[in-house]
């Protein structure tokens, strides 16, 4: 018998992911825990084989149990089920040990069917999930680097780490005013509006780690 695992705090979300559970996999054993604490007290007698972790708990985030499932439980398949769509919630997601990602606005029948599809082997992805990860490992041309100058290349790199526009002209011994109009010139040659898509398209054109000049 298989058993499952749900980390969902709403009550109408646990029924509705419990249905589409038995739905995809007839006869499961369905566990539904609404804290992070009590998917951590579950976790030390139960081996799930599938969980589907929410995000954003009363207590804490679904993340620190997709870390504990990857470590304790590598077995689990471990997929991801939330309103959110972000890269800012995607990707950390990923790198905490998810490996499906679904939005739980999708019709409960797409839902079943992207559940069903793990037995074929394939990766539990919302569409617009899938196509926001095939946009980020697309190469960007080889040309697109040369649009940014030496100084907006060490100004991008900076920013995509986290820095301030102070720290970053500290750094670069600029001033926050020169930074600042350097970062709108990246923002607009680089066609983003958010410090989040700037660094995940350094990260995808290898700045993040340049050398700063």
């Amino acid at each position: 018998m298989k058993i499952g695992l749900i980390l969902e705090d709403m009550p109408d979300a646990q029924i509705w992911l419990q249905s589409v559970l038995e739905e995809a996999f007839p006869g499961i054993l369905v566990h539904i825990v609404g804290t992070v604490s009590e998917a951590l007290a579950t976790l030390e007698t139960l081996r799930p084989e599938i969980a589907l972790v929410d995000l954003n708990l009363p207590d804490g985030s679904g993340m620190e149990i997709l870390r504990n499932l990857t470590s304790a439980h590598p077995e689990c398949l471990r997929i991801v089920t939330t309103i959110f769509d972000g890269d800012q919630h995607l990707f950390p997601a990923l790198r905490a040990g998810a490996q499906g990602y679904v939005l739980k606005d999708r019709p409960r029948p797409s839902l079943v069917r992207l559940l069903q599809g793990i037995a074929d082997g394939q990766p539990p992805l919302s569409p617009s999930i899938a196509s926001r990860l095939l946009g980020f490992f697309t190469p960007a041309p080889e040309s697109a680097d040369e649009t940014l100058t030496p100084r907006e290349v060490s100004v991008l790199a900076l920013i995509a780490k986290g820095y301030t526009i102070a720290r970053a002209a500290e750094l670069l011994a600029l001033s926050p005013h020169t930074v600042g109009g350097y970062v709108k010139d990246i923002y607009r040659k680089l066609n983003v509006s958010t410090r989040a898509e700037a660094a995940l398209e350094a990260s995808r054109r290898g700045i993040v780690g340049s050398v700063m000049g």
